[in-house]
């Protein structure tokens, strides 16, 4: 038990202290009294996680990088692409067995067209043609620019 939860239990214990003491008159009043405190502490801990997360967002954003619950670890990367080719094994067998080499050319397509969408996701600037940076000259000393 925390700091938080000892202070909200010893309310508790007030406050059916003070019922007992006063009488059953009285006990509207000091439930109404109990759950604003509760309703406080809850929205002080509501307030504080959104101030973390917005503080965290400005953080990602500042840094220009993607948000921190975007996944784009190696191991999806190319778990992704591991499990695509053992895929295509049965699905070239399906599609090449049924339509011979249409059949077969439609898997394929599908296929890519998966694995190209998975890195389109994953670099969003993957697909983007390159450019020279303004001012560069031909001869290729400057940056790519979008």
């Amino acid at each position: 038990m925390d700091a938080r939860d000892t202070e909200l239990k010893k309310e508790l214990d007030a406050t059916l202290q003070a019922r007992r003491e006063l009488g059953e008159e009285y006990e509207s009043a000091l439930v109404d009294s109990f759950l604003e405190k509760v309703d406080q502490r809850i929205d002080g801990a509501v307030e504080r996680r959104v101030r973390r997360q917005m503080a965290e967002q400005q953080m990602v954003v500042a840094r220009g990088s993607r948000s921190p619950q975007t996944t784009d670890s190696w191991g999806e990367r190319y778990g992704f692409g591991i499990v695509s080719l053992v895929l295509a094994i049965p699905l070239s067998a399906i599609g090449g067995g049924i339509a011979d080499l249409p059949g077969l050319l439609i898997t394929w397509a599908g296929i890519v067209g998966v694995n190209g969408f998975q890195a389109a996701r994953t670099n969003p600037d993957l697909f983007r043609g390159r450019r020279h940076r303004k001012g560069a000259d031909d001869a290729g000393d400057g940056d790519w620019k979008d």
